[in-house]
């Protein structure tokens, strides 16, 4: 009687609140691999659109980075828009936009037309990114949040598994334009999903004002772009124009800091910086997406020249770091819930601390099994670090502040992967010089090649130890409280 009068009032009963959280978790879950599969499909298909539009390599790798810069550059400004005018509203646009701009992208009759759709692509995933964690905690109780963020991660390294071999069966079959509008029907479902089944956030104080800090945004679009640009323009060559970048990115940080503090409100709470645990925090996650790129910049070249395999045994190699990260993601998130997730964050760092480590030995004597193991016990590391650490943040954060502490989250993650390929490719290129052939790019040697491995990921265990310093510091602190 007393469930009946409750639906009677309007309120759910407990079933039926699952099956919404249910409903709920599957649009952000439709989300995660909408944004994810954006950004690891359209690499692909560069041969093809320099065939297309008869451009260099050069013009149409803007394909990708226009999608990467728009994410990096906005994906704060989109969780902060998020917090002051709802949540829900902006989840819904941004599966919109980037659903209108795969159709855009499908058609496009020029190069820079496809760039530019490209770019607002990046858009609607930048609001998609940083509002799915934030709507984890309207969505599923504290306890269970482990498990929604293992769900999330899962779902985030499918669609980076999937995008490759997707794409490459798309464009053999049905032509380029095809990766572009296949994310059409699964965007049209998305959006039915969230629209039917996720909760309306409220504003914060901020909407009520009408304020919104349009200076800082500026600022931090042009910092986070100076510093993509450097680390992704000259193919790892880093010359005049990449310093000159890196010195705008500086000088940006500065002028960011001071008109932070000179505006009521601000687009960032410089005072959540001083909050240690959200600081190490983010820190952590920036260094460990700077170590988990090693192993896509430079595993290639050591299963090619170390090892001595084809190409096609070299992408069979390669997908079992995504497959252990899409399995480990969702024991992860039920193991956050259980352990806790500082524990986990711990555990986790050891195992890709212990993992790097192991992959440093490069012993090329025992052929496949010396990387397929060690990437196991590394990838199982990461899903357990990131799943944790995303559990960890989100659930100790204040309704008003979860967009853009989503957005800062996925910005030091985006910012360790561009970190990652400039700073482990160049110490791979460094470490592995020797005899070379053609132009001058392609490791000939098993020995070199072996070596290169040996010495990034040498660096790459001490930047996991980094890492594993700070989760113990901040567990530690938490235990204070």
């Amino acid at each position: 009687m007393a469930v009946a009068e409750q639906n009677r009032d309007g309120l759910m009963s407990a079933p039926q609140q699952d099956q919404s959280a249910g409903w709920a978790l599957a649009s952000l879950s439709f989300a995660t691999l909408l944004s994810s599969l954006g950004t690891s499909v359209a690499g692909v298909a560069l041969p093809s659109l320099m065939q297309t539009f008869e451009a260099s390599f050069q013009a149409v790798q803007w394909v990708v980075l226009a999608y990467l810069l728009a994410i990096t550059t906005l994906i704060v400004s989109a969780g902060r828009l998020a917090d002051m005018f709802g949540r829900r509203p902006l989840l819904l646009g941004g599966i919109a936009l980037f659903t209108s701009a795969s159709v855009l992208c499908g058609m496009a009759p020029t190069l820079w037309l496809l760039i530019a759709a490209r770019a607002v692509q990046g858009l609607g995933a930048a609001l998609m990114m940083a509002l799915t964690l934030a709507f984890v905690a309207e969505t599923v109780s504290k306890d269970r949040t482990g498990s929604a963020m293992g769900l999330l991660g899962a779902m985030s390294a499918i669609g980076t598994t999937l995008g490759p071999s997707l794409g490459g069966l798309l464009i053999a079959g049905l032509g380029w334009r095809a990766i572009f509008l296949v994310n059409v029907p699964l965007g049209l479902l998305t959006f039915a999903l969230a629209w039917h089944a996720l909760p309306a956030s409220k504003k914060s104080a901020w909407a009520a004002q009408g304020k919104f800090d349009a200076i800082g945004t500026v600022l931090l679009a042009l910092t986070l772009a100076a510093y993509a640009l450097a680390m992704t323009l000259g193919r790892g060559n880093f010359g005049v124009l990449n310093i000159g970048l890196l010195a705008a990115a500086t000088a940006g940080i500065v002028l960011f800091a001071v008109a932070q503090r000179r505006v009521k409100n601000p687009l960032v709470q410089l005072g959540s910086s001083r909050d240690l645990r959200l600081s190490a925090s983010l820190a952590m996650s920036l260094i460990v997406a700077t170590v988990m790129m090693a192993t896509l910049v430079v595993a290639p070249f050591y299963l090619s020249r170390g090892l001595g395999l084809d190409a096609a045994m070299v992408g069979v190699v390669l997908s079992t770091g995504p497959l252990v990260s899409t399995l480990s993601a969702l024991l992860a998130g039920r193991l956050s819930d259980r352990f806790g997730a500082n524990r986990m964050m711990v555990a986790g760092l050891l195992s890709l601390a212990t993992g790097t480590f192991l992959l440093s030995l490069a012993v090329t004597k025992f052929g496949i099994p010396s990387y397929v193991v060690p990437i196991i016990v590394t990838c199982f590391g990461y899903a357990l670090f990131q799943t944790a650490n995303n559990a960890a943040v989100m659930s100790g954060v204040g309704a008003g502040e979860r967009g853009v502490i989503s957005g800062l989250l996925n910005l030091s993650r985006n910012l360790g992967l561009i970190t990652g390929a400039s700073l482990m490719g160049a110490i791979f290129a460094v470490a592995s010089a020797g005899p070379r052939q053609g132009t001058g790019q392609d490791v000939v040697s098993s020995a070199s090649a072996a070596r290169g491995m040996q010495v990034t990921f040498e660096t790459a265990t001490a930047l996991a130890l980094v890492a594993l310093l700070l989760a113990l510091f901040s567990a530690r602190n938490a235990i204070k409280r």
